[in-house]
């Protein structure tokens, strides 16, 4: 398995691009995660945190699929997260 190198946000395609030794990239479209997980202000203003201040704990969420639950624990039971009641 290849040893990521760097995990940052380029603000010049909205993206947080993981790139690895070997040469491969991982781009993660932050406009697109948005729009399918954050219905509310407070979650659109909590991943814009992440993205800016954590890229790689962010990118982790995403990749894992974690990112919906990471949403309603930090916002709480009525935050706009997609799915919530």
């Amino acid at each position: 398995m290849s040893k990521l190198l760097s995990c940052e946000f380029n603000i010049d395609t909205g993206n947080v691009e993981l790139r690895y030794t070997d040469g491969s990239m991982i781009s993660i479209d932050c406009t697109e995660v948005e729009k399918e997980v954050a219905m509310s202000i407070n979650a659109r203003s909590e991943l814009d945190w992440l993205i800016y201040n954590a890229p790689l704990d962010y990118a982790e969420l995403v990749l894992c699929g974690n990112l919906e639950g990471y949403l309603r624990q930090v916002s709480g039971p009525h935050s706009g997260i997609e799915g919530n009641s």
